[in-house]
């Protein structure tokens, strides 16, 4: 019998990655994929649950995918991803149409969960923090081709006073080399020009597996594959970013001059109850370092407005931060309380509003600052990877090295 399957995958790119790999172990099983939940047998809801806006939406849409058990014609409603992983009681107890949760680092297992589903079971299934399934390349694309994440890591051990994914992803774990190279060689024979390498923190790649951080090597090989045109960085802590890693991006023409690279703030007291591992001088002497070896370098980051404890000043130093370093791009969040976070105990809250009138500040300063750079590039020649055509404009749609999609 053939079964129809309808894949929801939330949040971030990240979670991508395991969506389309468990899409590939479904296909392996002859599950073919819908867009019509209508007709969906199998319905999957890969979660998120990294702030209160991406549990909220993937609570939503469970809820609004529940009602094909009586809609539609699903059999096996399935919930995997963070929120599954942090929250699996009270989906049980609260969503009674779930039949089967699992848990981040299991999306290995997601047939087992398929199949015991359509035979009559419940199945939860979990693995230890620090598990992460090995040896799965195999992926079905889920979005464009011209570009495609590779996750090179799992976990983090940061743990910065804000962030709950230490608890839902656990530790930090490398994937081993070989099988990255493998990975990517798929993807390109697929028809990827684009490999923009994803984690929770990349420039800490290897240095479990290896015992010192080895990014700029995987980079290395990772230009050898052919067919891959660029390569970009997300997700770089700055006080991982060493020079060696900046002139192999330099000396590897497949390399996108382009880094994005979370700070979240430029207040020295901020960065400290925050539990980050740098200081204002630090970040500025950071940025100017990779812009001497890298001058034509495009830097991304975020920034967290609202942090509890910030005061007026501290936020004035964020504004007065972004004009002197002048991202070439910028996002900011609103801070939001993760329960089991220690910020989240916290006294000195920032109420709601406040948080975003200093978000929309922020991002307004960013802006001008943005359009001045973009105007600095007319009269350049570009490469472009060209993404789209529009036929009522007969133009084509394109990013430059210094967009990554999605975001920028």
């Amino acid at each position: 019998m053939e079964y129809k399957c309808y894949f929801a995958s939330l949040g971030c790119d990240k979670n991508l990655v395991d969506s389309e790999k468990m899409m590939s172990l479904l296909d392996e099983n002859n599950i073919v994929f819908t867009d019509d939940e209508y007709e969906a047998d199998i319905i999957i809801v890969n979660t998120c649950g990294f702030i209160l806006d991406a549990k909220k939406e993937s609570i939503e849409t469970i809820l609004e995918l529940s009602a094909m058990k009586q809609e539609g014609r699903c059999r096996a409603l399935i919930v995997t991803g963070c929120l599954s992983e942090r929250y699996s009681d009270e989906i049980r107890k609260e969503i009674p149409e779930v039949d089967a949760i699992v848990g981040t680092n299991a999306y290995g297992s997601i047939w087992e969960a398929v199949s015991g589903v359509l035979s009559g079971s419940k199945p939860e299934i979990f693995m230890d923090k620090g598990y992460i399934p090995r040896g799965i390349i195999k992926r079905v694309r889920s979005g464009p081709f011209a570009h495609r994440y590779l996750k090179i890591a799992e976990g983090c051990d940061k743990h910065c006073s804000y962030c709950a994914i230490p608890m839902m992803r656990g530790p930090y774990v490398s994937v081993p080399m070989e099988e990255l190279v493998s990975e990517a060689s798929m993807l390109a024979k697929d028809g990827t020009k684009e490999l923009i390498l994803v984690a929770q923190e990349t420039t800490l790649y290897g240095i479990d597996l290896y015992g010192e951080k080895r990014l700029p090597m995987l980079l290395k090989k990772l230009c050898e594959v052919d067919g891959i045109e660029w390569i970009r960085l997300m997700y770089c802590y700055p006080e991982e970013i060493t020079s060696d890693l900046i002139e192999t991006m330099v000396s590897e023409p497949k390399i996108c001059h382009y880094l994005d690279i979370p700070i979240q703030h430029f207040d020295d007291d901020i960065l400290k109850r925050m539990g980050r591992r740098t200081s204002r001088q630090e970040l500025v002497d950071k940025i100017k370092m990779i812009r001497s070896l890298m001058p034509d370098a495009a830097l991304r980051t975020t920034l967290i407005s609202g942090f509890p404890g910030e005061t007026i000043k501290a936020h004035q130093t964020n504004l007065k931060y972004i004009k002197e370093t002048g991202f070439d791009r910028l996002g900011v969040f609103p801070y939001s309380e993760e329960e089991g976070t220690p910020a989240a105990l916290f006294e000195d809250r920032i109420d709601p509003d406040t948080r975003k009138q200093r978000a929309d500040e922020l991002m307004a300063t960013s802006e001008k600052i943005v359009f001045e750079k973009n105007k600095q590039m007319t009269g350049k020649t570009l490469n472009i990877m060209v993404e789209g055509y529009l036929r009522e404009d007969d133009c084509y749609v394109g990013r430059s090295y210094r967009d990554a999609p999605d975001i920028d």
